[in-house]
C-alpha cells in the first residue's frame, strides 16, 4: 500500500470512527437487526405464485391438486413472514429480553395475515376487473394481471396495508417502496382504499398516508392524493392530512387533490391538471381553465 493511500484511508477511519461514536443512528441497536429488504421482496414475490398460479414462476399449471400446492408454498412462506416480522417487532422493542413476547406476537400477526389471503385475492381480483372494464387497449384480464404496473402497485398495496394494519413496523414501508422504485407509484401502506379500484397507466401517483378512496374508483397516471403541508412534522402523526375520495370517482392525470378536509363527493369527475384544496360536491365535474393556444402560421422555408 503507497504512503498516499495508506493515510487517506487512516484520516478516513479515524474520521468515521468518529461519527460512529457520535451519532447513535449510525449504528443499530446493540444486538439488534432490521428486517431483510431482500427476504421481504421475495415473500411479496411468492404470495404473488400463490395467489395467481401460473403468471409467475415455473409452476404453469397447478391441475388436481392446488391444495397441496398452496399448502407447500404457504408453509414456507409462513416461516419466513413470522421471521422477518419478529425482527422488525424485536427491533422496535429495543431489548433482546423483548424476544419471549415478540416471537409469538409475530406468530399471532402471521397467522391472522394468512387467514385474510383468501379475502385478499377476492379484492384483487376486482381490481383486475376494474382495470379490464375500464381499459378499451386491454386485451384480456390475463394481461392486467401479467402485465399492468398498476395492478402491480396495487397488489402490493394490498399486502402491505394488512401488515400495516397489525402494526408491523418497517415491512410495510419496504413492501411500498419496493413496488414505487419498480412502477413509480407510490402509495402509503397506511392508505384505506376499497374495492374495484385501478390505476390507468401508473407513473408518477402518490397516495398519502391518510388518504381514504371509496369503491369503484380509477386515477390515472401523475395524481397526487397528498396534504395541504407537512411543516408540522412529528406534530401531525395521527392527524388525517390526506383528502377522502368517495365511491365511483375518476380523478384524470396530473390532478392534485390536497388537504385531510377535502372530500370528493360520489360520482364525480376531476380534471386532467386541476388543483384542489376544497371538497367538491357529490355528481361533480372539475375541470381546469383551459389555457389560450397560439399556432403560428408556418414559416416560408425559402425567405
Amino acid at each position: 500500500m503507497n504512503e498516499m493511500k495508506r493515510a487517506a484511508i487512516l484520516e478516513t477511519v479515524q474520521g468515521l470512527t468518529q461519527n460512529y461514536h457520535s451519532h447513535e443512528l449510525l449504528t443499530l441497536k446493540q444486538g439488534m437487526e432490521l428486517p431483510s429488504r431482500r427476504a421481504v421482496i421475495d415473500i411479496l414475490k411468492d404470495l404473488k405464485e400463490v395467489l395467481f398460479p401460473g403468471y409467475y414462476g415455473p409452476a404453469s399449471r397447478i391441475g388436481n391438486c392446488s391444495e397441496h400446492y398452496a399448502g407447500y408454498r404457504l408453509d414456507r412462506i409462513y416461516d419466513e413472514l413470522r421471521q422477518q416480522i419478529a425482527i422488525a417487532l424485536l427491533y422496535e422493542c429495543g431489548c433482546e429480553a423483548c424476544q419471549s413476547v415478540t416471537a409469538p406476537k409475530a406468530d399471532e400477526i402471521c397467522a391472522a395475515f394468512f387467514k385474510k389471503l383468501p379475502q385478499l385475492q377476492q379484492m384483487l381480483l376486482k381490481d383486475v376487473q376494474a382495470g379490464f372494464d375500464g381499459d378499451p387497449a386491454a386485451q384480456s384480464k390475463e394481461e392486467i394481471i401479467f402485465c399492468y404496473p398498476g395492478f402491480f402497485a396495487i397488489y402490493i398495496y394490498r399486502i402491505a396495508h394488512e401488515l400495516y394494519q397489525h402494526k408491523v413496523p418497517f415491512i410495510p414501508r419496504i413492501m411500498s417502496e419496493y413496488a414505487h422504485s419498480s412502477t413509480g407509484i407510490d402509495i402509503n401502506p397506511g392508505a384505506t382504499i376499497g374495492e374495484y379500484f385501478f390505476i390507468d397507466h401508473g407513473t408518477g401517483v402518490v397516495i398519502g398516508e391518510t388518504a381514504v378512496i371509496g369503491d369503484y374508483v380509477k386515477i390515472y397516471q401523475g395524481v397526487t392524493l397528498g396534504a395541504l403541508s407537512t411543516r408540522g412534522g412529528q406534530q401531525l402523526v395521527g392527524v388525517k392530512r390526506h383528502p377522502t375520495i368517495c365511491d365511483h370517482v375518476t380523478i384524470y392525470s396530473g390532478a392534485s387533490v390536497l388537504g385531510g378536509d377535502t372530500v370528493i363527493g360520489a360520482n364525480s369527475t376531476i380534471g386532467g391538471g386541476t388543483f384542489i384544496t376544497e371538497s367538491v360536491p357529490a355528481n361533480s365535474r372539475v375541470l381546469a381553465k383551459r389555457p389560450e393556444h397560439m399556432i403560428k402560421a408556418p414559416s416560408d422555408p425559402t425567405e
